[in-house]
């Protein structure tokens, strides 16, 4: 399996993210934000409220970071996000548990789609076999005072 391939499906392992924006001061903002889809070509939407905070950030800059992590697993993305108004969109990826945001459900008016074009990723996977490898070389660069070999099967910088 290639690297983009690997990055591509660890994405859509996760059910949520961290969004990371820019202010109109510069300052970076990270909020976790649930997973709408995450597609084949390693494209993310996330549904939200037109009038977030998130949305001015994204009128002053459209570039984001987002990352992703379990126990054994880290994905970090970055890349562009744009403002989507599409009700057919919002409603197949509608998920009834958004209800709590959004008390009117899908055709809420103040819903909007976020959709996140990454340009790069890089990815951490330490999971299975691949991890019990990386486990024993890591103990024996320790025991040697050595530097770790990192593997392409368990971790990859890649361009989307």
């Amino acid at each position: 399996m290639d690297t983009q391939q690997k990055l591509i499906d660890l994405i859509q392992e996760f059910d949520n993210a961290m969004l990371v924006t820019k202010t109109d001061e510069g300052a970076l903002h990270a909020r976790p934000m649930a997973i709408a889809e995450a597609t084949e070509e390693g494209e993310l939407w996330f549904i939200t409220d037109r009038n977030s905070g998130k949305i001015a950030d994204l009128i002053h800059d459209r570039d984001v970071a987002v990352t992703m992590q379990s126990a054994r697993k880290f994905v970090s993305l970055s890349g562009e996000c744009r403002v989507v108004k599409d009700q057919q969109k919002i409603e197949s990826l509608w998920k009834e548990a958004w209800k709590i945001w959004f008390p009117d459900g899908s055709t809420d008016t103040s819903i909007v789609l976020l959709k996140v074009q990454p340009a790069r990723g890089e990815y951490w996977d330490n999971s299975g076999m691949a991890g019990m490898k990386y486990l024993i070389e890591a103990g024996k660069a320790y025991l040697q005072g050595e530097r770790a070999e990192t593997d392409k099967s368990t971790n990859a910088s890649v361009s989307l």
